[in-house]
């Protein structure tokens, strides 16, 4: 018998119920995954509450860590008995046990947890390519980071830092300013609006930085444009504010010809090859110590809406993994 948390309509998280199923054999090119460690993310959030739309009814989740018990035919990546993880989906993390795509399974080090994969592996290819595709950073690149309390944040700073980055920090309240240092970041801004693009200004004596990661959306994106130096990019990679508004680009040429880009992990792990590369990369990482899991909590699996709950109005300060 499995248990898998499962939606039919959007809401608030009370929305999400436990319901259970039986063990499926695998058809070709798939696996049964048995898990050991389920990771949520703010996009599971936005899934459920309706801002992201899924087909209904659904599971929620896509980020896992488990072992393998069963494959298909065909299936030559990936053995029984292997310890593997993913991120990206399909949707339906959230359960005990499932068939998965063994192409968008990941092999885990020996010196790499469920835990810690589940925790680490869809954030980190998150702020994988956002570091080292849509905007490469290097020694002295400047970056402003929003959000540098939470799982991606924490994630990109210390790996911007290891990149040689000066990292200026943005939190949403004073008690994260603490969080945010011990992650690497060199300087740690309370957000405001209205004061944050001169505060920028001031941190960097002027020159501003070069790229800004705003996964804030609309409220903070004026803020984010005018943090930038001349030919620097904003990348607007997420919405916990409401999406951004339409711009005009006549806007980034009088801010001093500014970059502007929405990036998605879809459209960076589009194939199986640059998944399973990207996904290497960031446990590679992980095992080296260059970024950390930093589990905040941990939840049983029927426990996902409290861990929704807390996840949707900023309590949490780091990973959130379930725990079937």
């Amino acid at each position: 018998m499995i248990t898998a948390i499962r939606i039919t309509d959007t809401g608030s998280p009370d929305v999400m119920t436990v319901s259970t199923g039986e063990k499926t054999d695998p058809a070709a090119g798939q696996v049964w995954l048995e898990q050991d460690a389920i990771g949520v993310n703010y996009l599971d959030v936005t899934q459920r509450n309706g801002a992201v739309r899924i087909p209904l009814p659904s599971g929620l989740g896509l980020e896992g860590a488990g072992r393998v018990v069963a494959v298909g035919a065909g299936v030559d990546n990936v053995k029984v008995g292997e310890r593997v993880a993913y991120a990206t989906g399909p949707i339906g993390a959230y359960t005990s046990a499932r068939l998965f795509p063994a192409d968008r399974l990941v092999p885990l080090p020996d010196d790499v947890s469920c835990e810690d994969a589940a925790a680490v592996l869809f954030k980190g290819i998150t702020a994988q390519y956002l570091l080292k595709s849509t905007f490469p950073v290097t020694r002295g690149t400047t970056v402003l980071l929003y959000g540098v309390a939470g799982g991606v944040g924490q994630i990109m700073a210390s790996w911007a830092k290891a990149l040689g980055a000066t990292v200026i920090g943005v939190v949403s309240k004073a008690a994260s300013v603490q969080v945010a240092k011990n992650v690497g970041c060199d300087d740690v801004i309370v957000f405001n609006p209205a004061t944050l693009a001169n505060e920028v200004a001031k941190a960097t004596e002027g020159r501003k930085v070069d790229v800004v990661y705003d996964p804030i959306g609309r409220i903070s994106f004026d803020a984010s444009l005018n943090s930038l130096r001349p030919r620097g990019l904003l990348v607007s990679f997420g919405a916990s504010s409401g999406a951004p508004g339409p711009v005009d680009v006549s806007t980034l040429n009088a801010k001093g010809s500014l970059f502007l880009t929405r990036p998605s992990i879809v459209a960076h792990t589009s194939t199986a090859a640059e998944y399973q590369k990207r996904a290497r990369d960031v446990l590679s990482a992980l095992a080296a110590g260059t970024i950390s899991a930093r589990i905040w909590r941990t939840y049983a699996l029927a426990d996902a809406a409290t861990a929704h709950a807390d996840l949707e109005t900023g309590a949490s300060a780091g990973a959130i993994i379930l725990k079937p």
